[in-house]
């Protein structure tokens, strides 16, 4: 992706039109209640031992869209967080539908984390994570979600490049990651 000018990044519009989305997203499920192993997995992924490429992650912002499944699945997030310790910058939550979504993308950005959460559904996601790329320096490698972002329909939607990176959390305890457009899934610990 070429590199813009900062002005340029903050005015083009990268907003999908709502038509397009239901019909990229027709079939992907919406987001429901985070499971314990979802929610077990997402902290793992967070504080897994720090490799070559990664330190320690202690403050995250958490985003979220409006609907219940993601609200709860955020709070119980940033509760577990904070119980190990850990701090929780911010929260900001964004409506499935928006006429800019620059102003949420800002929230989400300005504190600087050491790594994003998301629980969301695909179609607001794929708008904030739009603006995101475009407009802000967020980094899609540093962002962990949960289960309902984890379709290559949504990587889709999104864009080439836009979430490449992205890791989550399956319902049974498993991961996700996107690379190249693609979802990439390992199942949970064995029952």
């Amino acid at each position: 992706m070429p590199v813009r000018g900062s002005e340029e990044r903050r005015t083009a519009s990268p907003l999908l039109l709502a038509a397009e989305v239901t019909a990229q997203l027709s079939g992907v499920p919406a987001p429901a209640g985070a499971t314990s192993a979802e929610l077990a997995a997402v902290l793992a992924l967070l504080t897994e031992p720090p490799g070559v490429r990664r330190s320690r992650i202690d403050a995250v912002v958490v985003g979220h869209s409006r609907d219940a499944a993601s609200v709860a699945a955020a709070r119980a997030f940033a509760g577990a967080w904070r119980a190990a310790g850990r701090q929780v910058w911010a929260s900001v939550d964004w409506p499935e539908e928006a006429a800019s979504w620059l102003r949420f993308a800002d929230r989400l950005t300005a504190p600087e984390p050491d790594a994003w959460v998301i629980a969301a559904a695909p179609p607001g996601w794929a708008q904030m994570s739009r603006r995101l790329r475009h407009s802000t320096g967020w980094d899609p490698a540093r962002t962990v979600g949960f289960a309902a972002l984890g379709d290559s329909r949504l990587a889709t939607l999104a864009g080439p490049g836009t979430l490449d990176g992205m890791r989550g959390a399956t319902a049974d305890g498993g991961t996700w990651s996107i690379d190249r457009g693609w979802v990439r899934t390992l199942p949970g610990p064995p029952a």
